[in-house]
């Protein structure tokens, strides 16, 4: 109702393994697939990973409804992953990337570094100047 009135869009977040409402995109997906143009998904790629899936394909799938991404790295495609930096992990960002370059995905994507927030200005920056690198080699 809200969104027709306000015309703004709406993107429900998935949340990993922990959450039991929302935890990957397929779980956004079947509960937003009939309604409103203007209600998505945002596909964090790490809790996406922490659940065994692929996160690229993963985006391929639900590209019709794919508002938002957020990325992050982890250290292990399990439910236990622990967030670093950037190229850090044993996340395929290179394949992510290249593969929201492929749809021609045009909507918003977000650093999350949630590694140190003591020190976030150093991590952030590392990972700022490894996704760079890696949308100069796509």
């Amino acid at each position: 109702q809200k969104v027709k009135e306000t015309g703004i869009k709406l993107a429900i977040h998935n949340h990993g393994p922990e959450d039991v409402v929302f935890p990957s995109p397929k779980s956004v997906y079947e509960k937003i697939k009939g309604l409103d143009s203007r209600i998505g998904l945002c596909i964090d790629v790490g809790h996406t990973f922490r659940l065994g899936l692929d996160p690229a394909e993963e985006l391929i799938k639900y590209q019709d409804k794919l508002f938002d991404v957020h990325i992050k790295d982890i250290d292990a495609p399990i439910e236990k992953g622990q967030k670093t930096i950037l190229g850090h992990g044993k996340m395929d960002l290179p394949a992510i990337l290249s593969t929201l370059k492929k749809i021609n995905y045009a909507g918003i994507v977000a650093i999350e570094y949630e590694k140190d927030a003591n020190h976030a200005i150093y991590g952030l920056s590392e990972s700022v100047g490894y996704i760079r690198g890696v949308l100069k080699m796509i």
